[in-house]
């Protein structure tokens, strides 16, 4: 024991030692509490502060509930296929028109950038007032070279009428249609020329291939 502790009456070095476990107790304590609590802190800067879009993964817009297809609009399958379907006037849809022009082109990128998994979707642009496609269009957006199915109206009055209803339902009509193997329209995506959300548009197609196969009739 040195000169020093020699001149600190033992009471003190015993009160000295106390005080010291009692600091570091209660120092635990507030780190096990800090521990406990941390979730609900985190659960309000989340809510309150940084405010998510609640879990949302997906850019196109779900469709809640799924409009379901009528067979009988057009000749040829929707069940059991994948369809990204855009309708729009053949009479205005010309190499001058980059509205147009910008939905079919999206479309023919789309089923490209999904590689291997292209030949599960099928591309449909519904021709809206029978005018025959411009020849330069065609020769670009073709079923041989593009997938692309190009289909009239129905012939049926009411169907037709059925049909643009369903097309224009929660003001859709211009947009691109996600129709899923039940078949059903089940999203639509925004016609855009920006690389970011054509990336963001890919990504959704993607993940639907990925998990979704149950129904799918490939050929």
């Amino acid at each position: 024991m040195s000169d020093k502790e020699l001149l600190i009456p033992a009471s003190q070095i015993d009160a000295s030692a106390i005080n010291a476990r009692t600091r570091r107790g209660r120092l635990q304590m507030l780190f096990l509490l800090l521990a406990c609590a941390s979730p609900v802190i985190a659960s309000y800067l989340a809510y309150y502060v940084f405010k998510p879009e609640g879990a949302k993964t997906n850019f196109g817009t779900l469709v809640q509930p799924v409009q379901e297809m009528n067979a009988a609009w057009f000749d040829i399958p929707f069940n059991g296929k994948w369809t990204l379907l855009v309708a729009r006037p053949a009479g205005e849809c010309t190499v001058k028109d980059e509205s147009c022009l910008e939905a079919l082109f999206l479309m023919r990128q789309l089923r490209i950038a999904v590689g291997r998994e292209s030949g599960r979707v099928q591309l449909v642009w519904v021709n809206i007032d029978g005018k025959p496609v411009d020849p330069e269009v065609l020769a670009a957006y073709d079923e041989q070279k593009a997938g692309f199915k190009v289909l009239p109206l129905p012939a049926d009055p009411k169907l037709t009428a059925d049909f643009l209803a369903w097309l224009n339902q929660d003001g859709a009509g211009q947009k691109i249609q996600l129709i899923d193997p039940s078949p059903a329209k089940m999203m639509v995506f925004p016609v855009t020329s920006s690389p970011k959300e054509f990336g963001n548009i890919k990504k959704d197609l993607e993940k639907l291939l990925r998990l979704n196969r149950r129904g799918e009739k490939l050929q």
